[in-house]
């Protein structure tokens, strides 16, 4: 693995302070509050830790309740809702200065036959052909604010290729529609859960900008208050996050000052391994003008 990607792998990881009570360190990747994908990621990584091997997380379900503080720890309390005979549910809460940032649900199934289908993977430009996000960065620097420029420019723990190309510093409206390819940034142990964290924490990214597209509008414009409200991941199959995933996302509607988008996760054989639907504040702020 590399450096960048085996501080995120023990970032996932926590640290069992009590009995279904677990810490996990915060980064700072230079948004004006800590990044949503690190609570996601942390929140599956601490239920999964309270749940028999066997089972495996296939969906949680999540409301982000305040900005989180990168500079400090997050405390997840995990609570033990049921086990039955084939289900296993947890509520953890994420807290911070002793008030909740975060709150879901997740639930854990035991592997079962059953029946399958699934849409046709959409037909893209595949990785090899792309430029990476950090590459199309370092093109731009000067443009990108002085305190998200580095973090920008700077070698990432998971490597994200887009297919569609939008000018955050000029946006202009266009469909909402946006497929992404992404993957961890080296070799990853054959630990199923570790990929589903890891999926978890990059699920958070470009999600939400996608219900942005069609007004011309970007997270870079200071009068643009943006936010995730809610999270919600399903998980289809096991997946391997050091080979790419096709992040495939739509904006179906917008309104009230909240957009709502999906996605859909394909590996490289066109399985669908998991699906994301997101809402999140997208406020115009004149007073910020």
């Amino acid at each position: 693995m590399t450096h960048v990607l085996d501080n995120l792998v023990a970032l996932l990881s926590l640290e069992q302070i009590e009995e279904d009570l677990f810490r996990g360190l915060s980064q700072d990747l230079g948004f004006r509050q800590l990044f949503g994908g690190q609570v996601l990621g942390q929140c599956v990584s601490a239920a999964s830790q309270t749940v028999e091997e066997a089972r495996h997380v296939h969906s949680m379900h999540g409301y982000f309740l305040r900005p989180g503080d990168a500079t400090i720890p997050v405390v997840y309390q995990v609570e033990r809702i049921r086990d039955g005979g084939s289900f296993s549910t947890r509520r953890v809460t994420a807290i911070q200065k002793g008030k909740p940032i975060f709150s879901c649900a997740a639930s854990f199934q035991y592997d079962e036959e059953g029946f399958n289908h699934q849409p046709t993977m959409p037909e893209v430009p595949g990785p090899d052909e792309l430029k990476s996000e950090t590459e199309l960065a370092r093109m731009v620097a000067p443009m990108i604010p002085e305190r998200m420029r580095e973090r920008a420019t700077s070698e990432k723990p998971i490597e994200i290729r887009p297919v569609t190309l939008i000018n955050p510093f000029a946006p202009k409206p266009c469909e909402p529609v946006k497929h992404v390819w992404f993957r961890a940034a080296g070799n990853l142990p054959d630990e199923p859960q570790l990929h589903k964290f890891l999926l978890a924490y990059a699920s958070d990214f470009n999600l939400l900008t996608t219900s942005m597209q069609p007004h011309g509008v970007s997270v870079f414009q200071k009068f643009m208050q943006v936010a995730s409200l809610d999270h919600s991941l399903w998980f289809h199959a096991n997946l391997r996050m050091d080979d790419w995933l096709l992040y495939s996302m739509d904006s179906p509607w917008s309104g009230n000052a909240r957009g709502f988008s999906r996605g859909s996760i394909y590996n490289r054989a066109g399985q669908l391994v998991a699906s994301v639907a997101q809402e999140g504040l997208t406020r115009l702020r004149e007073d910020w003008k």
